[in-house]
């Protein structure tokens, strides 16, 4: 771990893998999502979805990914790069069309990786056989993104995500057969949700043996079911001095081999009414460092709760 850092940042991970820098590159496929088919999606989830920064959907992969890696090639002298499917479900698809995307994106120049953001009950054995392929043929390593949240199956419920607990772990076993990784987002400050679901998932995800977690903190973005609720006072959030805290307690029983890719949320302006108590991001993380430091606290300090933990005392 980077000793200048009391958590294992996804840069350093990426380091360790490559021995080089490498960045992604986003995709925005024509696609949706099961959960709008069959009920109005996520509560917090824009019309956008997530990608509020990529390209037309419309503009084919490997357009996409060579105007964006033109741009970060010459800004940050990048030489690998990772292709990745960010927005909305993108494995809910026909299984050729998505053989097809991936045909497109390993077309390009340096793609070392493919990274595959998409839900725990959108994966599928042929699926997962189809990147295996990729992964042999094409010599690309392979993550899987997976949207959890949170293990608070009440709270995943309140916000209809249209899944529980028990499909992420489906999921999860699966995709370690097949030896990809996996990165798992969360989000720590969830309406109903308290310190003992972020503690509960941060135990979770390191018995499940992820290698990448993005903590996410809760942002509302506009014409949403979750935007309505917060004008209209039927939720509450946690402050910003309480999310600080459920991250860094978060981290302490965080398996310190899992690698963290994010620690707060980022949405332009104009497309929320709530993101990160009015501060920007990396004030958060100052923030956050300066109470980590005080409190002694960093990554893993707590891991002492897996394999027989309580026979310990019989030593």
């Amino acid at each position: 771990m980077d000793k200048t850092l009391p958590y294992y940042p996804y840069s350093e991970y990426l380091k360790n893998k490559y021995h080089e820098k490498v960045y992604k590159l986003p995709i925005n496929l024509p696609l949706t999502c099961p959960n709008r088919i069959t009920g109005e999606g996520c509560s917090f989830c824009a019309e956008a979805g997530t990608g509020f920064e990529a390209m037309d959907s419309q503009i084919p992969v490997c357009e996409q990914l060579e105007k964006t890696r033109e741009h970060i090639e010459k800004r940050y002298h990048a030489h690998k790069f990772i292709a990745y499917f960010q927005n909305y479900t993108n494995t809910f698809l026909p299984l050729e069309q998505f053989r097809a995307y991936l045909k497109e994106a390993v077309s390009v120049p340096d793609i070392v990786e493919i990274a595959i953001s998409t839900r725990p009950d959108c994966i599928r054995q042929d699926y997962l056989e189809v990147l295996q392929e990729f992964a042999s043929i094409y010599h690309v390593h392979i993550t899987i993104e997976l949207g959890l949240q949170t293990t608070n199956c009440h709270t995943l419920n309140l916000i209809s995500r249209g899944h529980s607990l028990a499909e992420f772990i489906d999921a999860v076993l699966m995709i370690h057969q097949y030896g990809f990784e996996i990165c798992t987002h969360v989000i720590l400050n969830l309406p109903q949700d308290d310190l003992e679901d972020a503690v509960e998932t941060a135990k979770v995800l390191s018995a499940l043996k992820v290698q990448v977690v993005k903590a996410h903190s809760l942002y509302i973005a506009k014409n949403t079911r979750l935007c309505e609720d917060y004008e209209n006072g039927t939720i509450t959030l946690c402050s910003k001095e309480d999310y600080l805290n459920r991250l860094m307690v978060f981290l302490e029983y965080l398996n310190p081999e899992i690698a963290v890719e994010r620690l707060f949320s980022r949405i332009p302006e104009k497309d929320a009414v709530f993101c990160n108590w009015g501060t920007s991001w990396w004030k958060l993380k100052d923030e956050l460092l300066e109470l980590m430091r005080s409190k002694d606290s960093f990554q893993g300090k707590h891991f002492d709760y897996l394999g027989g933990a309580a026979l310990r005392l019989l030593d």
